[in-house]
Parts: structure tokens; C-alpha cells; sequence
């Protein structure tokens, strides 16, 4: 999508002036664009706004925000030593409606949303511009609109439905049901399937095309199938679309699962659909982030320093012991636990240092440069083996908030230098392995147990080490949920997937409450996340004074 991502500079003007429902205080809203109402109605000024509206993507996918969201507070992350918004990690008290990350993500993707409903409503009086044109571009902003409604409705529940562009700042705002919540983002999408291109990407590589809408469709249809307002067929939807999804358009699996994260290789076979970063500054907005978060703290370590290609350890989060110990399990067969974490630190600051850290089985280390610094076995070592290394070895038992293993999926080391934040990787929102990893989870829940393990086994074969794949693959006597549940989280660590996961299954508070012991104040309620202050404070009053707009049990 490099016309769109060199777009969205100028285009993110026409988001922002159709940005009425996405301002802190409707009453003090401003247009803050030159661009003029009518632009929008113009050939040019349509495909700008249509553009503008993938925009969204970029605020919530691979960025902090996002991320905290996402897989902060579950049973396979917990807090590392560093940054705020921990109550996302304890669920406490600081996890409450005046938290910014709640207003701004609301915010934004109204803001995505209203953007979607003005392109939506004003294609047919759009001149200049072919039908068959106007149609697929409408099909693209349904496909996002869905989208948004969907993150906004899994974290928050149900929210204000506007379906129609907001044009002037109104307080005259109510809560969908989920019944309603679902109606409209399956709609949405459904149509968004219909019109959409059925080619695997798009020639405007970034665009929205026919499988990336059946996979999020799909996605819906999942959380559906776990909740009130669960349908007999729900789960058979789902398989009936990712089957399509993962046989239809040349997606494929890479044979090496390393090969997935590997910065110079990103539009390759198994990306379904990918938010674009760049290493444009100008087109970037605030970048991909996530190569900052998952790092520990290598670099006041003997023979380290910080660097580009080392990363900037901002120690957001660490993996909790059942994902390293239980998840991760299996090294002898299963290459993922090696290459999902990295394991070793090369000397980039050579000297001798007469004290070593974390390793007391030696008081001095010299490094030359390019030599091991830091090793991560992970497993116990003796003190009498350590000593015998000339690196500091980490074992589990030393393992803290600023120190273990870290996840190596989101490095950045084209950035241009050490202090630079926004990174130029594309996000993948889907790859075909997830698209494998539902389709079991549908086959499994619709009494398929045979077709579920294939699907999983296409995953799990491509995982093993060479001359093991065989012994990776499952009996379909054998699968159960809890294989299902595992697996996603072998194959998706980081991924800002777990959260959503956890709550489509019903089992957030029970799995974060047995695995994450930080995380032991989580209740039922926190299943929804608080609506942020900001739109219960603008919302219309009640004669008694209180918000038409209500709050979450529990906040």
C-alpha cells in the first residue's frame, strides 16, 4: 500500500474533519482541517478519505496503546520493570475510566469510523469516479468500519453504534446491546465479502481484499459462537470461511517459522493482511513500536551497551513462567521456543569488568568484541557449570522484571539510529498460521476432531525441528480445547492476540488468576474494559443528572 501509506499525511486531514464523534469535548470541538466538507465528494477527495480511513489500523496495531490492550494482565505476559498503564497488567484500581489509553483508543477509532461512514454514505454522489470503483471502495470501508466496531465491541462492550456520519458535535449518544453489536459488524463484513476483491492482496498491496474480510468475519463469528448471543451455526460459519481463506488464494505456510519475522522478508506467502509502516518519516506517523516493549535489560550489563541492532529494552512485559515452562515445553522437538526468544548477546562493548551481575559464579569477564556476553539456556545451570563459561549465563532462577528471555519477533534494526522510535516493519493483523489456528478451533467446536487436527498439524509440522516434524503432529483422538488454547499461544506470543482470546473463550479471569500471579485481583467485571470518562462526561444528562451513556459493572 505504498500510494496509501504516502497518502495518509494528507488524507488524515479529511479523517480528522470528519472526526466529530472522535473529539475529547463535542462541546469545544474545532475543525482542526483546511480541507473543505465538499472535498470529500470530489473523485479525489473520495479516495483520499478512503484512504484516510485505514488510518485507524495504524493507532491500534503495533503500537503501545494496542498493545497494552491486548496482551498486557494475561496468562502468558506479565509486567516488566518499566513504563505505566501497569493496572492493564494487576487489574487494580489504576485500571479505571480517566486512563488515557482507554479515551484515546476510543477516540481514534471513532474517529476511523466516522471516516468509514462518510465515505460509505457520500459514494453515490461522487462524480469522476467509476461505479464498479465507488463499489469496491465502499466495500474497503465496511471492511474497516467492522473492524473498528469489533475491537471497540470485544474490549468495551457495547458502545455507540453510528452507522451514519456524524456531522455536527451531538450528546446525543446511547449503548448498543450485543445483539446489536453483532448484527452490525457481521453485516458489514458480510457485504464488505461480496465486494471486495477475491485475490489474495491487493495490487495497492495494503488494501483490503475478499480474504482478509472473511478472515476478520470469521474472527467475529468465533466470539459470537462463546457469548449471549451465540447461534448454532456460528461455529460452522467460521470453519466454512477460513477453509476458503486457507485454500483459495495461494496463501501459504514459510517452511521456517524464523522466516515469518524476518525484517527483510515482510510481503511473503503466509501475510493475510498487514498494516504498513515505512521508513518514510514523513508517512510514518509514530511507526511500529513494538520493537521497544519486549526487551529486558542487556545494556547495563559487562560487555553491553545499547544499540540499534540490540534494541532499546523498555521492559514493558515478560513472559510469565507457564508460557516459558508449560507453552514452551517442548524444545527438543517444537524450534519455536529458540526462535520466538532471543537467547544470546554479543559483546559490543569489549573490556574486562571485575564484577559480573546476575551471575555469581564468576567475579571477573573479559569480552572481546563479538564475543557471547549474555546466554539464556533456559534451564537451570550449577554454579561449578556457569563458571566454566566466560559469559554470564541467565538461568529461570534468576529471572526478574528487568531480566528474561525476550521475545525477538518485532526487532527493528533498520531504524537510523539508536534513539529512534518509530520503526518501518509492517504489522501482520493476520497470517495464515492463525488462520489454520481458528479453523481447528471451529472444526473442534463443531464436532469435527478430525479436520481440526489437520488444520493444526499445518501448523505444528511446519514447527518442528528437521527430522522431528513427524512427532509434532497430534491424533485427533487426542485434541482438546486445551491443545487449542496452547497452541495459539506457542504460535502467537506478542502478537496482540492473547487478551481477545482469553475473553472469547471465557476464561480470562480463570486462566490469568491461575498463571499470572500478579494479575490476582481480576475479577468477572474486568472482562470489559471501563468506558473512558470522557464520553460518559459528553454524553446527554439525565433529569437526576446522570450519564444517558452508562459505565461498566464494577468501575
Amino acid at each position: 500500500m505504498k500510494n496509501i501509506r504516502k497518502s495518509i499525511v494528507v488524507c488524515g486531514m479529511a479523517a480528522l474533519m470528519l472526526a466529530g464523534q472522535g473529539c475529547k469535548d463535542v462541546l469545544d470541538e474545532n475543525i482542526i482541517s483546511g480541507v473543505g466538507n465538499d472535498y470529500l465528494n470530489t473523485a479525489k477527495g473520495f479516495e483520499d478519505g478512503v484512504k484516510a480511513a485505514y488510518s485507524s489500523l495504524r493507532f491500534y496495531y503495533a503500537t503501545q496503546q494496542g498493545l497494552t490492550m491486548s496482551e498486557f494482565g494475561t496468562d502468558i505476559y506479565a509486567t516488566g520493570a518499566d513504563g505505566g498503564y501497569k493496572g492493564f497488567h494487576f487489574y487494580d484500581g489504576q485500571l479505571n475510566p480517566t486512563v488515557d489509553y482507554l479515551a484515546t483508543t476510543w477516540d481514534e477509532l471513532y474517529k476511523g469510523i466516522n471516516t468509514c461512514n462518510a465515505v460509505i454514505e457520500r459514494a453515490a454522489n461522487v462524480t469522476g469516479l467509476a461505479d464498479n470503483i465507488k463499489k469496491l471502495r465502499v466495500a474497503e470501508a465496511k471492511f474497516l468500519r467492522g473492524h473498528y466496531y469489533y475491537i471497540l465491541h470485544q474490549q468495551y462492550g457495547g458502545v455507540d453504534l453510528r452507522l451514519t456520519e456524524t456531522m455536527v458535535p451531538t450528546k446525543d449518544t446511547k449503548r448498543a446491546s450485543d445483539a446489536e453489536m453483532y448484527a452490525a459488524i457481521i453485516k458489514d463484513l458480510s457485504e464488505a465479502v461480496t465486494d471486495l476483491e477475491a485475490k489474495a492482496q491487493s495490487s495497492d498491496y495494503g488494501r483490503a481484499t475478499k480474504p482478509h474480510a472473511q478472515a476478520l468475519l470469521a474472527k467475529v463469528y468465533l466470539a459470537k459462537a462463546y457469548s449471549s448471543e451465540k447461534a448454532a451455526d456460528d461455529f460452522t460459519k467460521a470453519a466454512d470461511l477460513l477453509k476458503e481463506v486457507s485454500t483459495k488464494y495461494g496463501y501459504k505456510l514459510l517452511d521456517d517459522f524464523s522466516a515469518v519475522f524476518d525484517e527483510n522478508n515482510q510481503n511473503h506467502s503466509e501475510v493475510v493482511f498487514a498494516v504498513q509502516y515505512t521508513s518514510d518519516a514523513l508517512t510514518n506517523g509514530t511507526g511500529n513500536s513494538l520493537h521497544l516493549y519486549f526487551g529486558m535489560q542487556y545494556d547495563v550489563q559487562p560487555g553491553m551497551k545499547r544499540d540499534t541492532y540490540w534494541g532499546r529494552p523498555f521492559k514493558r512485559l515478560r513472559p510469565t513462567e507457564y508460557l516459558l515452562n508449560t507453552v514452551f515445553a517442548d524444545r527438543v522437538n517444537d524450534s519455536r521456543y529458540k526462535k520466538t526468544f532471543r537467547d544470546t548477546w554479543l559483546s559490543n562493548n569489549p573490556g574486562t569488568y571485575n564484577a559480573a551481575s546476575f551471575d555469581d559464579s564468576k567475579t571477573k569477564v573479559t569480552f572481546a568484541s563479538g564475543d557471547t556476553a549474555i546466554f539464556i539456556p533456559g534451564y537451570e545451570m550449577t554454579k561449578e557449570v556457569r563458571a566454566t563459561k566466560k559469559y554470564q549465563v541467565l538461568v529461570p532462577s534468576k529471572y526478574s522484571e528487568a531480566l528474561f528471555p525476550t521475545l525477538q519477533k518485532f526487532f527493528d534494526s533498520k531504524r537510523p539510529d539508536m534513539t529512534y522510535e518509530p520503526g518501518s516493519r509492517d504489522y501482520y493483523v493476520v497470517r495464515l498460521a492463525d488462520v489454520y489456528l481458528m479453523l481447528a478451533e471451529a472444526l473442534l467446536q463443531s464436532g469435527d476432531k478430525a479436520g481440526a487436527a489437520e488444520a493444526i498439524n499445518m501448523v505444528r509440522y511446519r514447527a518442528g525441528w528437521p527430522g522431528k516434524k513427524d512427532k509434532m503432529l497430534i491424533d485427533a483422538k487426542d485434541l482438546t480445547m486445551e491443545t487449542i488454547i496452547e497452541e495459539r499461544a506457542r504460535e502467537l506470543a506478542g502478537e496482540q492476540t492473547r487478551w481477545l482470546d482469553l475473553k472469547r473463550w471465557g476464561l480470562l479471569v480463570d486462566r490469568v488468576k491461575k498463571y499470572n500471579p500478579q494479575a490476582s485481583a481480576i475479577q468477572a467485571y474486568h472482562a470489559l474494559r471501563p468506558i473512558p470518562q470522557t464520553q460518559i462526561d459528553r454524553s446527554a444528562k439525565t433529569t437526576d443528572g446522570k450519564s444517558v451513556f452508562p459505565q461498566n459493572p464494577g468501575y
